[in-house]
């Protein structure tokens, strides 16, 4: 079985043409960095400027958008610029960069969102149709649309058409530095199955960035992200990132986050081609949920080294507190005079 067919319509947001017929993403305050780096004085960046970094929330549960590694610990979570969400490790913040690009305002009509219930249901249903069922809703969806973005059913029962996915990211985005293409090799493989990016170069996305995809109806949820990360070629995890629907009701903006298996296409055919019944956003995956089964035995296995470190160092930390408070208490009582 041949794989969904994912084809871009639109590209991101054009910036300045670099030469004669060519065009490219603008990657604003783009960086490059090295691990290798810190060993040469002489090459050594110019970090990044104005960045108040603080201790990330017992929640955060992440990727670090440096060096691109998860984020372990209980206790030292890692931390996170105040103004622009930069999330790091404790050992990355002095090879940052990144100039900090201040409180990000992509949008999101906040009189709107306000009262959003996140986890609140959306109003309609996903029910199992008929092939007759599905038929007649690709007709009613096709005959409301001002574009030639149509459904189409196949002979095999599936059917395929087009969902338009706006990025909402506020946290920076890592491509390799390379300008050398991915390979088909390397396409095939997966994102996070090819060979370990040394060179990565981060910018922010823009905030209007918008993306087509042509999909399958039973391409499900972590493949469309999957398919926008190779668009970019963006080498951060797909974990990082989550793919939310998106409804407008009685003057509010309610937002869910998809699972990894259910079909994009089929909620937006069941949803109409309304923007405002349905959208689909992609975000940061910052909802503090971890998902343990899609890590590596060897990966679990060093979270648990990890987190064994972490708690014998917090434990000392506290007798050492403890010893030092005790002896300043026995100091006062050898002080004070008998009687």
């Amino acid at each position: 079985m041949s794989e969904p067919e994912l084809i871009e319509l639109r590209d991101l947001a054009p910036a300045r043409r670099a030469g004669p017929g060519r065009t490219r993403l603008e990657r604003a305050n783009a960086v490059r960095i090295s691990p290798g780096t810190a060993r040469h004085p002489a090459r050594q960046p110019v970090l990044g400027r104005g960045h108040r970094f603080q201790p990330a929330g017992p929640s955060t549960h992440t990727w670090c958008d440096l060096c691109g590694d998860f984020i372990w610990g209980v206790v030292r979570k890692g931390l996170q610029c105040a103004h622009c969400k930069f999330t790091c490790h404790y050992r990355c913040r002095a090879l940052v960069c990144l100039d900090c690009c201040g409180p990000r305002d992509l949008g999101w009509e906040p009189a709107l969102e306000r009262d959003t219930n996140v986890d609140e249901p959306v109003q309609w249903e996903t029910p199992d149709l008929s092939q007759a069922e599905i038929e007649q809703k690709i007709k009613e969806y096709n005959g409301q649309i001002n574009s030639n973005l149509f459904m189409s059913l196949n002979k095999d029962g599936s059917y395929t058409g087009f969902i338009k996915v706006q990025l909402k990211l506020v946290r920076p985005v890592s491509v390799p530095a390379s300008k050398k293409p991915p390979t088909l090799q390397d396409a095939r493989r997966g994102p996070g199955r090819s060979t370990a990016v040394r060179r990565r170069t981060s910018f922010y996305l823009p905030k209007d960035a918008v993306k087509h995809l042509h999909v399958l109806s039973r391409t499900r949820a972590r493949e469309v992200i999957e398919a926008l990360l190779r668009k970019f070629l963006v080498v951060d995890d797909p974990r990082k990132f989550a793919l939310f629907e998106r409804a407008e009701r009685h003057g509010q903006v309610y937002l869910r986050k998809l699972s990894d298996d259910e079909q994009p296409l089929r909620l937006r055919l069941l949803a109409g081609p309304n923007e405002k019944a349905l959208s689909f956003v992609l975000k940061e995956n910052d909802s503090g949920e971890v998902n343990w089964d899609a890590f590596s035995m060897p990966e679990l296995h060093n979270f648990l080294r990890i987190l064994q470190r972490e708690e014998e160092e917090h434990l000392r930390q506290i007798l050492q507190k403890y010893s030092c408070c005790r002896q300043k208490i026995q100091e006062a009582l050898h002080a004070c005079p008998l009687g």
